[in-house]
């Protein structure tokens, strides 16, 4: 086995492993999120974290780790017999991005039913995580219903299984940590909210800092065994303070005046529901007896605050987790603290282990808290300064187009308040990943059938398999219970469900776009359309084109939230190449249909049809921009138009361009959900018209 990276050798990184830290305390804080960019040691951190968490006293031979001083009446294994016990470390389980529904809950012991003819339950890895840690890496990228799955058992400390003729529940109680990386995409806000405490880590930009990470990973890389004895002293004091803290957390007393803090300060924030105040309360609480006291402070409720709140405040869709801190304080101010208790602290640093250079003073602005901001405030701010929106700076030094088309370009304007749009999906039964547009065959969802597996069996469908085996039993000698089963009369179950589709974005930014109401009506149509693809786990590409060609604003990306800030900084101005935005489309997705060819691709065009320039192409603006899309629609490409032209006369080109590309076309306003009366309900349905109308 290989040695682990030591948790106190984590160089920075305050508020993760302070958040850690707590749970390990207070396991009923509710687990932790930790958001942040690629190699900021998230995983290294949570995998440290079991090796400072006391060992657990189990009874022997129990498959779901019960208590010996009080198993669990409801263990499948049990009852167990009073007095037998054995000491084991404390587990950290991975939960794998790919895992199954079986791998995670357990499911029904295939071989013994089908050799034995009996019921038996074979545990998952939520029964394996009992008392210890459970680690989902990349937490965003697991599927919708596993995560489900996954949190409701985390908040009621049990997994109930009822499928195949199985009804089991286990105790699972554990330390849930998951991981991610938001430019990979984000998680629905109801399933932020299940995570006790969230944290934004980053890298940090501090050179001495950087060379102590760099330093420190060589000489563990070298020697990890040797590095670990060097670090067994800090770790052997940050466990001994984890037991202390977890035999004085039933003392520590919750005063009228914290819960007064805590309701305002959640109040304060809008927080929806009220798991939020009692995960504050806990946290609260945990922080107390991490620093040795019985009574909680307002530094402790200001602290949970940070740590709990930032992900449950109301927010737009696209934007970050955060807390205004002045805010917070100055509804923290509003309530005096009671007098502090006399005893005196016994640790001055109730943040974590000191690593020699991270700043944990336990106070708000250690480095660990205060480094990612730094680092996170300068994109937030980009849209809105590269967006003005007061007809002053409509007028102010128009530059001339890139292109050289001769037409002034547009500063950006803002979008319009996104709606709810009308669900598009692609025509037919897709393969794709897991997602919430389009029908496809997938590992979850509603049974439909069996089939003979092709390649690896993964999904056995029990009574199809008893089927085909079944007119063989005399010929094959059966003379017990079991069943005499061969690979022959396996049969895969085939399910259908949802996908997520590749949604590529071909948006007119031309100059007869660029009118101020009529370009925030597009954004805000655009952006309505992105939050509808973060909503169903989509993948998004944003193509623009405007002046001379078409450019790829935003390849093909989970990261929704990257599409919107993209569309929000779109100038407009120049002429209208068409063809060259559907040309680059095509591009686009011959390459993405190499990457990932199980991905059924959706294309959006926004634009009002108008065609007056081929760009580099040459030719004809129109006949060139026919050709584009009678190339997409000879794919199969399943496409919408939707239709900017607006005024009182109308030359209906979007509508042409529409007919083209073999998609339905519909106007700004029919796009919204209440409103377009079932028009755009599939895109099968314009493309069957066409296919008809070409037959004719």
């Amino acid at each position: 086995m290989s040695t682990p990276y030591p948790f106190t050798a984590v160089v920075g990184q305050t508020d993760l492993r302070l958040a850690l830290l707590l749970n390990a305390v207070s396991p009923a804080v509710g687990g932790v999120l930790v958001r942040g960019e690629k190699g900021t040691a998230k995983s290294t951190a949570v995998r440290a974290l079991s090796a400072l968490l006391p060992r657990v006293d189990v009874v022997p031979g129990c498959r779901f780790s019960c208590a010996p001083a009080a198993p669990d009446p409801a263990c499948p294994d049990g009852p167990h017999e009073p007095g037998a016990s054995a000491l084991r470390p404390a587990r950290m389980v991975e939960l794998p991005v790919g895992a199954s529904e079986d791998r995670l809950v357990g499911a029904l012991d295939i071989e013994r039913a089908l050799a034995e003819g009996v019921k038996a339950f074979e545990p998952g890895l939520l029964a394996d995580a009992h008392r210890g840690i459970l680690y989902v890496d990349e937490v965003n990228l697991l599927h919708d219903h596993l995560i489900d799955l996954l949190l409701d058992a985390a908040a009621m400390g049990a997994s109930y299984v009822e499928r195949e003729g199985v009804s089991v529940r286990h105790a699972a109680r554990f330390l849930l940590v998951g991981t991610m990386n938001p430019e990979e995409g984000e998680l629905r806000p109801q399933l932020l909210d299940r995570f006790g405490l969230t944290v934004e880590v980053a890298a940090s930009r501090e050179p001495a800092q950087r060379v102590e990470v760099v330093r420190r990973r060589l000489a563990y890389e070298d020697d990890p065994e040797g590095f670990a004895t060097r670090w067994a002293g800090d770790e052997h004091d940050v466990r001994a303070r984890v037991v202390a803290a977890r035999a004085l957390l039933p003392q520590v007393s919750l005063g009228d005046t914290a819960l007064l803090q805590i309701a305002a300060a959640c109040a304060g924030f809008e927080v929806d529901g009220m798991r939020a105040d009692i995960v504050m309360a806990r946290t609260a609480t945990a922080l107390a007896a991490w620093a040795g006291r019985t009574a909680v402070r307002k530094e402790d409720v200001r602290r949970a605050a940070l740590l709990a709140l930032p992900h449950r405040r109301r927010r737009n869709p696209f934007d970050a987790p955060g807390l205004d801190e002045e805010m917070l304080d100055r509804i923290l101010d509003g309530f005096p603290d009671e007098e502090p208790e006399p005893e005196p602290e016994p640790d001055p640093e109730p943040q974590g282990p000191d690593d020699g250079g991270d700043g944990g003073d336990g106070g708000p602005d250690g480095d660990g808290g205060g480094v990612p901001p730094q680092h996170d405030a300068p994109p937030a701010q980009d849209a809105p300064e590269t967006s003005p929106d007061s007809p002053d700076t409509r007028e102010e030094a128009p530059q001339p187009s890139a292109q050289g088309a001769g037409a002034a370009e547009q500063a950006a304007v803002r979008a319009s308040e996104p709606f709810r749009t009308k669900m598009l999906s692609v025509p037919g039964l897709g393969e794709g990943a897991a997602g919430r547009r389009s029908r496809a065959r997938t590992a979850h969802g509603r049974t439909t059938g069996s089939q003979r597996p092709r390649g690896h069996l993964t999904k056995l469908h029990l009574a199809a398999t008893v089927h085909a085996a079944a007119p063989h039993q005399k010929a094959r000698g059966r003379d017990g219970r079991g069943l005499v089963i061969r690979k022959d009369d396996l049969r895969q179950a085939t399910r259908e469900g949802r996908e997520g589709n590749l949604v590529l974005f071909v948006v007119d930014a031309s100059g007869s776009m660029a009118a101020r109401q009529r370009m925030s009506a597009v954004k805000g149509a655009v952006m309505s359309l992105l939050l509808d693809a973060y909503q169903r786990r989509d993948k998004v590409g944003l193509i623009t084109f405007r002046g001379a060609g078409a450019e790829l604003a935003l390849p093909p990306t989970s990261s929704v939230d990257a599409a919107a800030a993209r569309l929000d900084r779109l100038p407009t101005g120049g002429r209208t190449p068409l063809a060259s935005g559907l040309l680059k489309a095509h591009e686009v997705l011959r390459l993405e249909r190499l990457r990932d060819p199980s991905r059924r691709p959706l294309l959006v065009v926004v634009t009002d049809g108008r065609a007056t320039s081929a760009g580099a192409l040459g030719g004809d603006p129109r006949a060139m921009s026919e050709r584009g899309a009678r190339l997409l629609a000879a794919e199969g490409v399943a496409s919408v138009v939707v239709d900017c032209e607006s005024g009182p006369v109308r030359l209906g080109l979007a509508g042409v361009l529409a007919a083209d590309l073999g998609a339905p076309a519909v106007t700004l306003d029919g796009l919204r959900a209440d409103s377009l009366a079932g028009l755009v309900k599939n895109v099968r349905t314009a493309v069957t018209h066409e296919a008809s109308r070409r037959a004719a």
